[in-house]
């Protein structure tokens, strides 16, 4: 009976923390041009060991997440995704020069562990030539960098971080790369870290934290909410 009991404690540690080393990201191409259509997919799985998930393995109804393009001018259009082979995609096509940011939020409508799991992620797209403010994005956990036509290797990145849409002051930030390589940093008083990328290729920077906050959600009561944002970087 205690093994048994010691092996079910193991089952549901393993099944949780997979669940909560997963995340949704988005992937769309750092630049676009005008009149041509951007593509943007969505993944949920785990960015750092190449473990993507197949639609029919997502958690609960992450795939029932909302997906939102913000144009330069700061109108919000609703995007709608379609299913592809591993991820869910969709398109939008700029009208105009300027950054376009894209924003994906969800709330898991089961709790897990009494915890209720809220992902959020971002991408920002520029178009010929503009800059991005931090109030583009409505998310109230969000990580990102000044878009950029392309980041180089040994060139420092700058990031931001942000927790109810607030600088977030000694924030621990996960950056992985193309290669699995991962490494914590923890921003400065005014939200912000940086490293320096020695490999080309896609990294993915991920901010996550706890809160001890109870409320009903779904007719279930949750004694804290799990929060995660994620941005994708392309280094060349």
């Amino acid at each position: 009976m205690l093994y048994r009991s010691l092996w079910m404690i193991t089952f549901f540690t393993l099944v949780c923390a997979q669940v909560f080393a997963h995340a949704l990201w988005i992937e769309t191409n750092p630049t676009g041009k005008k009149g041509q259509p951007q593509e943007v997919r969505v993944f949920w799985g785990e960015f750092a060991d190449k473990d993507i998930s197949p639609l029919d393995k997502w958690f609960s109804d992450t795939k029932s997440y909302t997906l939102t393009l913000i144009t330069p001018d700061r109108k919000e259009i609703p995007l709608t995704s379609a299913p592809g082979k591993d991820h869910y995609k969709a398109f939008f096509t700029p009208e105009t020069e300027g950054v376009y940011t894209v924003v994906m939020k969800h709330t898991v409508k089961e709790l897990y562990h009494g915890s209720r799991l809220d992902y959020n992620s971002s991408a920002s797209v520029l178009v010929g030539k503009g800059e991005a403010s931090p109030e583009t994005n409505k998310n109230e956990v969000s990580v990102f960098v000044a878009p950029k036509s392309a980041h180089k290797v040994n060139e420092s990145i700058n990031l931001h971080a942000l927790m109810d849409l607030k600088p977030a002051a000694e924030q621990e930030v996960k950056v992985f790369a193309p290669n699995g390589w991962g490494k914590e940093l923890y921003t400065d008083s005014t939200g912000k870290a940086s490293f320096t990328p020695i490999w080309p290729g896609r990294y993915m920077v991920e901010v996550a934290g706890t809160q001890k906050k109870t409320g009903q959600h779904n007719g279930q009561t949750f004694e804290e909410v799990w929060r995660c944002a994620t941005y994708c970087i392309e280094v060349k």
